[in-house]
């Protein structure tokens, strides 16, 4: 993928501004993911603590629920306060929080550590996307959302590969792993100018190019875009959530299973969100919606067809792709739902219904697997997200009737 130039001749991916705010969005995989290596020694190293197993293994999903809870009102304090403030003061809370579990004295300090990262995440997250509609519009903030999913899913390998390794020297160093962020504090400074510059200049802009985005009446699209989004993720969590227990159902080994099914996905999903800024321009984002749904309900079809080899990393490779094609395109619309002082309340929402999605998918979805099985449930999941894609798609058959009316 060729990205767009910047007014100053520069690719998007040479721009310090987008390099910045790419790096950025990758802080939301490494919030959860990153200590998992460390768990099972970092159990071990508290042998005294009877509820040791618990508190542990909740240690992954805290900040989910902190996000999930604050970042509403991180969106309203984005709008109030600007977006670069708040992503400065986000990264830092992250830093500090993140690493703290590398030298606090017992796992209920490490837990609230752990809620209070979740806090950082929901105003990173949130004054990330925000940002991301003021600086960038069109085809390149279409080229962005492409080559941010793709950074999401790339970075993953590292951050938890490089957690892994310092993991085997000692449980406690994958939490010095949240110190990195710190090195993007001098290209997040120039980003506190140019916002002013880019929000000083946007009213007259709209003025140019006569886009007019209602002031009134956002709410109910955005919330509307936000339960969508709860939903999708709800569906697409299925494959972290509940991957090794169908290939330990299957009699397949889960812990390297499913790093090899998980492996797949994301690697198909980097490549195709690449590729999301052409695709998109090409057949608009409508059809990028029907094309994603379609691809994962592919994917969960082929996954309940039968437990072997060749069809779960086809279908994991599916979900993935079509994933990528959907994730940026609700990103996108939230920018366009909203006027551009509310795009932090509504960056809130969207960043609120991704996380409350992972939390709700194995409160909602382990109880039908338990009751009729993986294959009824993949095989339900697939027709909603058929039904998904052909209303996508549907939505292309009004376009030349709304070109006729505005004519």
């Amino acid at each position: 993928m060729s990205a767009q130039a910047s007014p100053s001749g520069k690719p998007l991916w040479l721009e310090t501004a987008a390099i910045a705010l790419l790096m950025t969005a990758t802080l939301k995989i490494m919030a959860n993911a990153t200590i998992s290596p460390a768990l099972p020694a970092l159990e071990a190293s508290f042998p005294d603590e009877p509820a040791a197993a618990y508190l542990t293994r909740f240690l992954v999903a805290a900040p989910s629920l902190s996000v999930v809870l604050v970042a509403p009102f991180a969106g309203l304090a984005a709008d109030r306060f600007g977006r670069g403030p708040l992503l400065l003061a986000g990264v830092l809370l992250f830093a500090f929080a993140g690493s703290a579990g590398a030298y606090l004295p017992d796992l209920q300090s490490i837990l609230a550590s752990r809620l209070l990262l979740g806090v950082a995440v929901a105003i990173t997250m949130t004054a990330q996307v925000a940002l991301v509609g003021d600086l960038f519009s069109g085809q390149r903030r279409s080229a962005f959302m492409g080559w941010q999913t793709a950074a999401i899913n790339f970075s993953g390998f590292l951050f938890i590969g490089f957690a892994g390794w310092l993991a085997g020297l000692s449980p406690r160093l994958p939490f010095l792993v949240y110190m990195l962020p710190v090195l993007l504090v001098p290209l997040l400074l120039p980003i506190l100018k140019r916002e002013r510059t880019a929000r000083s200049d946007s009213a007259s802009e709209r003025s140019i190019n006569r886009v007019s985005v209602p002031q009134k009446g956002w709410i109910i699209p955005a919330l509307a875009v936000g339960f969508l989004t709860m939903v999708t993720v709800m569906f697409f969590f299925l494959m972290p959530s509940q991957l090794p227990f169908y290939l330990d159902e299957n009699g397949i080994e889960s812990a390297s299973g499913t790093a090899v099914g998980l492996g797949a996905l994301t690697l198909t999903g980097g490549v195709v969100a690449i590729a999301y800024r052409r695709i998109s321009s090409i057949v608009g984002l409508s059809a990028s919606f029907g094309i994603g749904f379609a691809l994962m309900g592919l994917g969960f079809a082929v996954l309940s067809i039968d437990a072997v080899w060749p069809l779960i990393l086809g279908g994991a490779a599916l979900v993935g792709a079509g994933y990528s094609l959907v994730q940026p395109s609700f990103l996108l619309l939230a920018l366009q739902v909203a006027p551009e002082e509310r795009r932090g309340s509504v960056s809130g929402i969207v960043t609120t219904a991704m996380f409350l999605g992972q939390v709700v998918s194995p409160l909602l979805l382990t109880m039908p697997i338990q009751d009729c099985g993986f294959a009824a449930v993949y095989r339900g999941t697939a027709l909603a997200l058929f039904l998904f894609a052909a209303t996508g798609f549907s939505l292309l058959l009004f376009r030349p009737f709304r070109a006729r009316h505005a004519g």
